[in-house]
């Protein structure tokens, strides 16, 4: 499933043919995704203008000129297609193309920008939904979501306040989306590498018995912080499904540390030891065990 890095690589993407645009027509191939549309779906997005694209955790929020968001999922292989002047943008170096698009085209937008915006999703479940912009604190998919990792609001404190008392690993407690919005399994993993933090280690001790945030939470913020910010830059990680809106792969993927690299050199600089790959939660996580404690 995507992670941060890559939605806000497609809010990135998508803005430029979106914003400040009105929607002539919406088009909706089929009557749902993951979850049924809503009622009158696409007449309540032809004539909109889009105010804003913004993205909160892994939605991207539409800010329409009616009073109502648009909320987007990717879900597990959804991503968007911008065709402008009737050609696709030109895929770069690691795309690999995608078949049977106008088959998973399952939502179109004609913008009145000259782009055609489509959504393509073969599993169907990336979803759409649409909500009263004055509602946002009570919609159910964002009211429960901590705070954005690349805001101002998380910091070392915060985290530390977040995980005191909390009898799980360090790994389980960023992965919960009530203590921050938007990390995944990838990137969790490699801020801990970097912040030399064992993912085994229990969320508590991030603090102090007086509640104040170890030193090693020091570390890891801005370790979470970095390896986002690097991953956005570099355009996602495209590990799977996901693409650009471009369609092209995201790069990133080629500079992990420890993600997928079970077996290899620790890159930590004498480190010496060797990446493991252990399961915690379902999931695969991979880590130094020599200098991540």
């Amino acid at each position: 499933m995507p992670e941060l890095p890559e939605v806000e690589t497609v809010r990135r993407g998508l803005a430029p043919v979106m914003e400040g645009a009105r929607i002539v027509e919406a088009v909706a191939h089929r009557g749902d995704l993951r979850w049924p549309f809503p009622k009158d779906f696409a007449a309540r997005l032809k004539g909109q203008t889009v105010i804003g694209l913004g993205r909160r955790a892994k939605y991207l929020l539409a800010d329409l000129s009616s009073g109502e968001v648009l909320l987007m999922h990717l879900g597990m292989s959804g991503s968007f297609r911008v065709i402008l002047d009737g050609d696709a943008k030109t895929p770069g170096v690691f795309h690999h193309q995608r078949s049977e698009y106008g088959k998973h085209d399952h939502v179109v937008f004609r913008m009145s920008s000259g782009a055609t915006v489509a959504f393509n999703d073969p599993r169907r479940f990336g979803c759409m939904k649409l909500f009263p912009r004055d509602k946002m604190e009570d919609e159910p998919l964002l009211r429960a979501l901590g705070p954005e990792p690349l805001g101002n609001a998380f910091d070392a404190a915060m985290l530390a306040t977040a995980c005191a008392g909390k009898k799980t690993s360090v790994k389980a407690a960023l992965l919960d989306q009530r203590i921050v919005a938007g990390l995944g399994n990838i990137y969790v993993c490699e801020a801990l590498n970097r912040s030399h933090i064992s993912p085994k280690r229990m969320a508590s001790t991030l603090a102090t018995r007086s509640g104040a945030p170890h030193e090693r939470t020091e570390l890891l913020v801005p370790a979470i912080k970095t390896v986002l910010a690097d991953a956005i830059a570099a355009g996602g990680s495209s590990l799977r499904d996901h693409r650009q809106t471009s369609g092209e792969l995201g790069y990133f993927q080629h500079r992990f540390r420890v993600y997928d690299r079970e077996g290899k050199a620790c890159p930590t600089k004498a480190c010496g030891g060797t990446i493991k790959r252990i399961v915690q939660s379902g999931r695969s996580t991979f880590f130094c065990p020599v200098c991540q404690k």
